[in-house]
């Protein structure tokens, strides 16, 4: 015990043990093999920080292999610089294949742009969406059919890539589909997860068209899951929807030379089965809401001309959409499942099944 503290406090108070310090210095390689150290070893966090990192350590480490094995002349350090030097390439390469797998293909990379990124929408976040659709990119040839008015199932959520989609019901154009607007939103928001239904419109392509989809069950799991993207997801539903319903509201604007307010119950009177069925009477009412304003009561007057006296004379129609009405904001609960059964005979429709 006394003889080894005795060694201990020779090498700690007697100085170093060696004899004579050389006094040529090492070869340039020894140090640049340092020099690449000291680089690696400011590298930042990150992916890009670990690949500052690594490249530099593993360079490194290949200067000390050549170092030991032309000046040194040690097995030892041969040996550990080697092992040094490789796990810095094999992580080199794990990072270089994670990187390869996370890059997005070119269509959801302009669909991140597009629709996710001005929204703040963090990437990896988007990663999770997408990897719900399995990142597949569907598409449909000119007069192909997405839905089938009463015959295809409400089982999946799209979203249009490019091309242009038609709406139709009973034969009936509403409206069309533009690309990165949901294909199928209104039945979407129709049912309950529990619930089933079919489309109650027709969705044909009118030009060559790709978009994404995903499958019903497993977007509901997703959306329980992750709240952030359910929030999501209610937003571009709700916008979504509304701007389907302007677009119903300018054909009718086109169609009677009026703006109709499509959160007035009046315009009910105007859409309704009754509204096509009545004969002469309907076609005298349309045709005194064409009229201007006569000095009577509201009252006595249809709907439509009762609009036009509150509102003054009829702008005349323009193909640019005109402003939108700014006497409140739309709200999911004035649309009892955004499109009711009752109110909307020729409406987007909604997904609840007959």
């Amino acid at each position: 015990m006394n003889a080894n503290s005795s060694t201990m406090s020779q090498l700690l108070w007697q100085g170093p043990v060696c004899v004579g310090w050389k006094r040529d210095l090492e070869g340039a390689v020894y140090h640049l093999a340092n020099c690449f150290l000291l680089l690696g070893f400011m590298g930042g966090s990150g992916v890009y920080g670990c690949f500052y990192l690594f490249g530099f350590l593993g360079t490194g480490y290949v200067c000390c292999v050549m170092w030991g094995w032309f000046d040194a002349c040690g097995l030892d350090i041969i040996l550990w610089s080697v092992l040094l030097a490789a796990a810095c390439l094999l992580q080199l390469g794990y990072l270089i294949d994670r990187l390869r797998r996370s890059t997005l293909p070119e269509e959801f990379d302009v669909l991140y742009k597009t629709l996710c990124l001005p929204l703040q929408v963090p990437l990896q976040v988007y990663k999770e969406i997408v990897r719900c659709c399995e990142e597949r990119v569907l598409t449909l040839t000119t007069e192909q059919t997405y839905a089938v008015e009463g015959e295809t199932p409400i089982n999946r959520l799209s979203l249009l890539l490019s091309g242009r989609v038609r709406v139709t019901q009973d034969g009936q154009f509403l409206h069309y589909i533009f690309p990165y607007q949901f294909m199928d939103s209104p039945e979407w928001e129709s049912l309950q997860p529990s619930e089933e239904g079919v489309f109650q419109v027709t969705l044909t392509a009118e030009t060559p068209c790709s978009y994404i989809s995903w499958p019903r069950k497993s977007l509901h799991l997703l959306l329980t899951k992750e709240r952030y993207i359910s929030h999501l997801f209610s937003a571009l539903l709700g916008y979504d929807i509304s701007e389907k319903l302007y677009a119903l509201n300018d054909k009718l604007f086109a169609k009677f030379g009026l703006r109709f307010d499509i959160r007035l119950p009046s315009l009910y009177h105007v859409l309704g089965p009754a509204a096509s069925d009545t004969g002469p009477e309907s076609e005298k009412e349309d045709e005194e809401a064409r009229e201007p304003a006569m000095p009577t009561s509201a009252r006595q007057m249809p709907p439509c001309s009762a609009l036009a006296a509150a509102t003054g004379p009829p702008a005349p129609p323009s193909r640019a959409r005109m402003s939108r009405p700014d006497s409140g904001v739309l709200e999911t609960h004035d649309f009892p499942s955004h499109f009711p059964q009752s109110g909307f005979p020729g409406k987007l429709a909604t997904g609840r099944g007959s």
